[in-house]
């Protein structure tokens, strides 16, 4: 199977790439800057922006599945714009498709479990800009799989482990809120469930998370105890005190899509035990 990996050079994308090529699917990963240090089949440029370009890649790869993990962050063109110019153009092809999605979608505002039935209400440019994702490409490609996931954690590269070890070294001035609650998944997991949701008949919002509910702080704690940090060192904080706005308490719902696969989403207090190999942690 070809499978054309959009965002291929970032933290998810890298992932995807390396359990694509081990599992023996021909992969084309797509990069905006520069290639990242996965090993794909093939390496190729691609401005989500360029509806042109969006659809000679397409034409040229011919993937029987592409899975869009970019990462435009609150960049509406990017985000928003280049995720439905990819759904139309895999439309056309008659290609599957699987869209990454996240929990900032949601507010936590009134309700703090959210299941596929929920509705979004983002209180963020970046979660306004991901909803919005997810209501043009399931319009224009009925058939996609749209996944919403929570923060993404291992192989010490996520951008919460990296910040985890900055506070506790004191080169960064910042806190972990004890308020604002996720259900962290681990890399693996994640891209273990979004390949068997991209080789399977499903369609349309999957919850794809851990199910342990933690605040950052709490999964602070944990990064640290695995990897040796003194956890005291961590500071704490509130995002309900802060002037960036966010969602505080949201917990996605996985039980649904858990129930089709054959990846076991384990929950962060499981995949950050203190000790074990990543591969270990895996049993």
């Amino acid at each position: 199977m070809t499978i054309l990996i959009v965002g291929g050079s970032g933290f998810l994308g890298s992932e995807l790439v390396r359990q694509a090529r081990t599992a023996g699917h021909k992969t084309v990963a797509t990069y905006a800057t520069e290639p990242g240090d996965a090993s794909p089949t093939a390496w190729c440029p691609l401005d989500l922006r360029d509806a042109g370009s969006l659809d000679a890649v397409v034409a040229e790869v011919n993937p029987r599945v592409v899975i869009n993990a970019s990462s435009g962050r609150a960049d509406w063109a990017v985000t928003a714009e280049g995720s439905l110019q990819l759904a139309m153009v895999a439309a056309k092809h008659g290609t599957r498709m699987v869209h990454v999605s996240t929990d900032a979608v949601f507010s936590g505002a009134g309700r703090v479990h959210y299941d596929e039935s929920c509705l979004p209400d983002p209180v963020t440019p970046y979660g306004a800009a991901k909803a919005a994702a997810e209501t043009g490409v399931l319009a224009v490609h009925p058939k996609a799989v749209v996944v919403r996931t929570s923060l993404i954690i291992g192989h010490g590269r996520s951008v919460h482990e990296r910040l985890v070890h900055q506070l506790a070294a004191g080169t960064f001035d910042g806190a972990l809120f004890t308020d604002d609650i996720r259900c962290p998944v681990d890399i693996t997991d994640l891209a273990a469930a979004l390949l068997e949701l991209a080789s399977s008949g499903a369609a349309g919002i999957h919850h794809v998370a851990g199910p342990d509910a933690l605040s950052r702080h709490e999964l602070g704690v944990l990064i640290a105890k695995r990897d040796g940090l003194d956890a005291s060192c961590l500071p704490t904080g509130l995002r309900a005190h802060g002037a960036v706005p966010g969602a505080l308490d949201v917990r996605l719902d996985s039980q649904a899509t858990q129930r089709q696969l054959r990846t076991t989403l384990r929950g962060a207090r499981q995949f950050l035990l203190p000790g074990t190999t990543a591969d270990q942690r895996k049993m």
